[in-house]
């Protein structure tokens, strides 16, 4: 009777560990997010006419970007950010904002995406953008657009060619 409880203690013994590894590694699997879309170049139009200045706002196509996000399951939250980087050279008085606007497509039931359907501006450091929310399996959206726009644009900035890159993170909540 003794080989018998010794037996069942360890098969009890190992689908408990399979149970909790199983849990602990779907815990662990990471967020992920990747980007496409192609580069926005604004043309500014020329000024004329003397004591004027520019209009001051431009918006790219709702869809410059496509983001596709994962996040993991079992109640998992990821949150969105966005910063961006000179390259080489930005002029701070310039303001790059980016909203979301859309949800792209998923085949998830219970998951939902919120925030960022405003103009957020985009700084140096991480602001976040939007939030995922996976409740009972993984959170997988693809083309999430989102839109970008330059403000700040005055005849008081050099006349120069300026570029940056917009860096977008995912991190659990």
């Amino acid at each position: 009777m003794k080989t018998n409880n010794t037996i069942f203690f360890a098969r009890y013994l190992f689908k408990i560990t399979l149970i909790l590894s199983l849990l602990f590694f779907c815990a662990l699997r990471s967020q992920k997010i990747t980007a496409t879309g192609n580069n926005w170049t604004v043309t500014i139009p020329t000024i004329t006419e003397a004591g004027s200045n520019y209009s001051g706002v431009y918006e790219s196509a709702t869809n410059q970007i496509l983001l596709t996000a994962e996040v993991p399951l079992l109640l998992g939250s990821g949150k969105v950010s966005v910063s961006y980087v000179s390259d080489p050279t930005w002029n701070s008085n310039l303001v790059l904002s980016a909203k979301r606007t859309g949800n792209g497509t998923t085949v998830c039931v219970l998951c939902s995406i919120t925030g960022g359907s405003a103009y957020q501006a985009i700084t140096l450091t991480d602001i976040e953008l939007f939030r995922i929310v996976a409740v009972a399996s993984l959170a997988s959206y693809s083309n999430i657009p989102i839109q970008l726009q330059l403000s700040g644009v005055s005849v008081t900035i050099p006349a120069a060619t300026y570029n940056s890159k917009i860096i977008f993170t995912i991190s659990a909540l």
